[in-house]
């Protein structure tokens, strides 16, 4: 006979209010990526703010000086970098094709590939502008991410005494504990990995400069963002700089071929020790695979945000499980 499968009142409650909160969850998804961006950029600038409060200074004049220096010098940058940006990606995705044929490349194959370059690099001038009206159009939410930020580095030294009033103290202990664990780990990467971006950005422009070889300003901004691509990012990165160089003159493309490999060399052997030393290392398989579904479930935002996310929810599992083992 076959067996007969009861479920309980209870398990229904329990899958009803489980789904409840499932929608619950994607339907404020958007106010947790918020909270979790500004955790991020409180997890980023601590150090500094630590820092300045060892010179006596006020804890929240230290976070308002560490945030206006910052907010200045991402618009100063921004602001340098972007006209000759928009104006050599237009450019390169024109003149592109010229260096291809010169390297005798076959034409259909010159052909998709100047398509993929158009529809990518080539449009970069109405993705930044896409971005600008979204950021003047959402001000609001940006206005509200960095209070949020400026709230949380101003209040993290009294955030103990805060937790101990609303929850028990093993529970305000424990997320006490994911906190600092997040401030080493998720910031200590993302500060290296953004200092890595910077530093591999500028040689390679400086580089390309030194050996005269056109547009640059894009080139090296592809090397930066692509970095934290682990092992196949700098590779990708130095294709489209050295078709441009072979297409100048075979010196010149064995010259950007050399620079593209000192680069590399001085990241692995120099830049990485230095800057990640004290950051927790995450398997570059890990981190391809992390990047290619933030990618897909949210564009370059995704991308960007998905190693912080994964780093986050390995502190939280790691505290929760080595807690729970050591209570048993």
């Amino acid at each position: 006979m076959p067996r007969k499968i009861e479920i309980s009142h209870k398990t229904i409650i329990f899958t009803v209010f489980f789904l409840i909160f499932l929608w619950f969850l994607y339907s404020i998804l958007d106010i947790i990526l918020l909270f979790f961006i500004s955790i991020l950029i409180a997890t980023i600038l601590n150090p500094a703010v630590k820092k300045l409060s060892r010179l006596k200074i006020p804890r929240g004049m230290s976070v308002i000086i560490v945030y206006l220096t910052g907010a200045a010098l991402l618009i100063f940058s921004i602001g340098t970098v972007i006209s000759p940006l928009v104006e050599q990606s237009r450019n390169f995705a024109t003149n592109f094709p010229i260096f291809l044929e010169r390297l005798q490349i076959p034409e259909y194959l010159i052909e998709q590939i100047t398509t993929e370059i158009t529809s990518e690099i080539g449009s970069i001038s109405s993705q930044i502008l896409k971005i600008g009206v979204s950021i003047f159009s959402n001000i609001l939410t940006v206005f509200a991410v960095l209070i949020i930020s400026l709230y949380f580095s101003i209040a993290r030294e009294k955030l103990a005494d805060q937790l101990r009033i609303i929850l028990a103290s093993n529970q305000a202990k424990r997320v006490e504990t994911i906190l600092d664990r997040l401030e080493i780990e998720l910031g200590g990467w993302t500060r290296g990995q953004l200092a890595l971006m910077f530093l591999v950005g500028i040689s390679t422009y400086v580089g390309l400069r030194l050996l005269r070889i056109p547009y640059a300003v894009p080139l090296a901004v592809l090397s930066g963002f692509l970095e934290v691509i682990p092992n196949i990012g700098p590779v990708v990165a130095a294709i489209p700089a050295i078709v441009v160089g072979f297409g100048i003159s075979p010196i010149t493309g064995l010259a950007v071929l050399a620079l593209s490999f000192l680069v590399q060399q001085v990241e692995n052997y120099f830049f990485v020790p230095k800057i990640m030393e004290k950051s927790v290392g995450i398997s570059p398989v890990v981190t391809l695979l992390a990047l290619l579904i933030g990618f897909r479930l949210g564009g370059i935002v995704g991308a960007m945000l998905s190693v912080p996310v994964l780093i986050t929810l390995r502190v939280i599992l790691h505290e929760y499980f080595s807690v729970d083992k050591l209570g048993k």
